[in-house]
């Protein structure tokens, strides 16, 4: 197996990068990595390279700010487009990268393209719970706007991948939307939550928002523009409650000594709600694996990301879904 990786692509690029990468290498031998960026840039962060990972050059980069489409086609010879197309001439079995989110997914659609029978692919994160191992929602951002059939072939593709990689048996089916009840929310909501009830699939019904995180389902079917709002209040939240808990903790000496004795609870809870656990965020619905990692992303991200990839390849994603659409 071969997994193709954007050096260049996020905040901590490409130290962070390089770094998940060669813990991946470590840990599966059988693999080859591909690291693609600025080859004088890459090589200088270590001496010596283990024999299952090569860099190949890219002499561009697409920058977090640049628009997306103009960007992959001025930028042929960056690092980000560079990766996805060795995905589309077969030289990668899967790509990741964490850098430009809107350029990475144009790039997955003009160069690999989408899957038979898909008519929208969707970007789909893992969001942690308290009760369960998380939920895959989708879609985030890939598609602002939705029809109907979109929102179903979203939850068939998020329970093919939720039951193939992350080992769930018939996985639960939910509909983001501002109520419980069958007939709530707009005509969006009320006709696919009819193609959903309809569906082969573990239905439960309309999801809150509230109630995500709590685990009711274990996928969570919205439009993009909905699914990346909920992505983002969900991050800025969990951003401002460790701020708070942070600042009362270390305000009073006796403070810090509760701190003291609660910090591996603090560190088991930080851990079951950070988003580098699960690597990242599969675009569902392309031609080929395609994972997008936080643009944030540490080393222990993108060695999770890496995992995701592999995954994704050795559980065969793509022709269990394939079967659903055929």
């Amino acid at each position: 197996m071969r997994i193709a990786i954007d050096a260049m692509g996020g905040d901590h690029a490409p130290q962070a990068i390089v770094d998940g990468v060669l813990r991946a290498a470590a840990e599966r031998a059988d693999v080859e990595f591909v690291l693609v960026g600025d080859e004088a840039i890459v090589r200088a962060l270590r001496a010596t390279w283990p024999r299952n990972v090569r860099i190949r050059h890219a002499p561009e980069a697409i920058g977090p700010d640049e628009e997306p489409v103009r960007a992959i086609r001025q930028k042929k010879r960056s690092s980000l487009v560079m990766t996805v197309q060795m995905v589309n001439d077969g030289e990668a079995d899967a790509c990741i990268s964490a850098g430009n989110t809107g350029a990475y997914m144009a790039a997955a659609l003009l160069y690999v393209g989408r899957m038979p029978g898909i008519e929208r692919p969707a970007l789909a994160p893992v969001f942690p719970t308290t009760g369960s191992w998380g939920a895959l929602v989708l879609d985030v951002g890939a598609n602002v706007d939705a029809r109907p059939q979109h929102l179903l072939q979203y939850a068939v593709m998020g329970s093919v991948y939720v039951a193939s990689v992350e080992g769930v048996k018939n996985p639960r089916v939910g509909l983001l939307n501002i109520g419980t009840e069958a007939t709530k929310g707009n005509e969006l909501m009320k006709a696919a939550y009819a193609l959903l009830e309809q569906a082969n699939l573990n239905f439960i019904g309309n999801v809150e928002a509230r109630d995500v995180l709590a685990g009711v389902a274990d996928v969570i079917v919205c439009d993009g523009f909905t699914g990346n709002v909920l992505l983002k209040a969900a991050e800025g939240t969990a951003e401002a409650i460790f701020r708070v808990l942070r600042e009362e903790l270390t305000g009073r000496w006796t403070h810090k000594l509760a701190a003291a004795l609660l910090r591996p609870a603090f560190r088991r809870l930080k851990a079951r709600m950070d988003y580098k656990e699960h690597g990242g965020a599969p675009l569902l619905g392309i031609n080929g694996p395609c994972i997008k990692a936080h643009g944030s992303s540490d080393a222990r991200a993108i060695h999770n990301a890496v995992r995701q990839a592999i995954a994704f390849v050795e559980r065969d994603v793509l022709g269990a879904i394939s079967r659903q659409f055929g």
